[in-house]
């Protein structure tokens, strides 16, 4: 029993991995390969085998699906809108737009045309990628078993390679921003100078060095701690969902608990994501 239940956990935790097995590598068939095979995954041991370069197929769909959805509605209702007073899909989907325009002017008072829309877009796109984890954990996996595939996980913002993806994407905007405010040589003083100072040149150049590991320690941990807090809230959702979809038909008032707590938990995990990335632009875009 135990192993049947570790089975169905790591089935469930598993992504539908495509990527190349090395010459050499056994398959689970007991098949060696005698030359590199590009193909899907069929086991933990062969995702991991496939390397870096491997992609997790389930998550881009899913993630490209949602964006689309995203893109689709919000467009649908601009080229609809309506005077007066609007439906109530419109006016739910300007009062998501009036939230967030809102959160941008309360935290950035530059002058930015990318900073409204990013943050738009991180903000129900997270959210929409963590809302397919309210689905019960069966259901998709089980019509993709049935046309062949081996694994389904169907939220992206479960896999770390999505989370850290876009937090990447956020660092590499403050890291533009901050040259293009601020100069190369303003963000090289920014790093090197901060937090201790001295009027001495001498004690400066001994302090340079602590300083740049300092606050380049700082700087790296945004991305990292972006796309970690993001993966491990949602891993542990869906992990806890799992869980209680081993209890069968005792399931259900549990789950329906769990949903309805979770709701909290996915949409201010998506408020967290556009919150910091909106401070981490305020940041590169301020002069010091």
């Amino acid at each position: 029993m135990a192993a049947t239940a570790s089975e169905y956990i790591q089935h469930h935790l598993q992504n539908l991995t495509f990527g190349q097995l090395p010459t050499g590598f056994e398959r689970a068939d007991g098949t060696i390969l005698a030359e590199p095979v590009w193909t899907i995954a069929h086991s933990a041991y062969e995702a991991k085998a496939m390397g870096f370069w491997a992609l997790n197929l389930d998550s881009l769909f899913w993630s490209v699906l949602l964006g689309i959805v995203f893109l689709s509605l919000f467009m649908k209702v601009a080229r609809n809108a309506e005077k007066g007073v609007p439906s109530g899909f419109q006016n739910a989907i300007e009062s998501v737009v009036e939230f967030v325009d809102n959160s941008v002017k309360d935290s950035f008072h530059g002058k930015s045309d990318l900073i409204a829309p990013l943050a738009l877009t991180i903000f129900v796109w997270v959210l929409f990628m963590n809302l397919m984890d309210l689905i019960p954990v069966d259901w998709l996996p089980g019509v993709a078993t049935l046309t062949g595939l081996p694994y389904m996980k169907v939220v992206p913002s479960t896999d770390l390679n999505v989370t850290l993806g876009m937090a990447l994407s956020v660092f590499g905007l403050v890291i533009f921003y901050s040259i293009k405010v601020k100069g190369a040589g303003g963000f090289l003083k920014e790093l090197t100078l901060n937090p201790f100072r001295s009027s001495n040149k001498l004690v400066q150049a001994v302090l340079i060095p602590i300083n740049l590991l300092l606050e380049s320690v700082t700087l790296i941990a945004k991305p990292v701690s972006l796309g970690l807090r993001l993966f491990g809230n949602l891993y542990a959702g869906e992990l806890i969902f799992i869980l209680i979809a081993m209890l069968g038909y005792y399931q259900l008032p549990l789950h329906f608990g769990w949903a309805v707590f979770h709701i909290l938990v996915v949409t201010l995990q998506a408020f967290i994501f556009m919150t910091l990335t909106i401070v981490y632009l305020t940041m590169a875009n301020e002069k010091h």
